[in-house]
């Protein structure tokens, strides 16, 4: 392998390893998430948008290893709950903002998925 290669392969390296400031994200906090969406307009141009999800975080799986993922839900128009799964390294997410941040005893909020009517207590910075 001839030294100019081996200096392609580093830097290939390097780029995969570069990692974006992902925040401390863990079940409670209320999160928006900017995903950059691809989409065919009526021409059939591809056209880049910015969607914006904004909910809570009930789960977040995989700790920090390249496969963790953490789950978002919101209650759309009409009392519908809508769940979207993100990985945590999903190169199409621009950024997560942390909102709120409410008081949980438990890792995984799947009981907010019923019709559980106390609210959660939001912490006080």
């Amino acid at each position: 392998m001839t030294e100019e290669e081996q200096k392609d392969k580093n830097k290939v390296e390097e780029k995969k390893q570069e990692k974006r400031e992902i925040p401390e994200i863990r079940s409670g906090y209320v999160v928006r998430v900017h995903q950059k969406i691809t989409e065919l307009d009526a021409k059939g141009n591809p056209k880049e948008r910015i969607q914006v999800f904004e909910g809570i975080v009930i789960a977040r799986k995989g700790g920090n290893t390249p496969g963790a993922t953490f789950t978002v839900r919101k209650v759309a128009t009409g009392g519908v709950g809508v769940e979207k799964i993100y990985p945590l390294h999903l190169p199409s997410i621009l950024k997560v903002e942390i909102v709120k941040k409410y008081k949980v005893r438990r890792a995984k909020l799947y009981y907010l998925r019923g019709k559980y009517k106390k609210k959660l207590k939001e912490i006080k910075e």
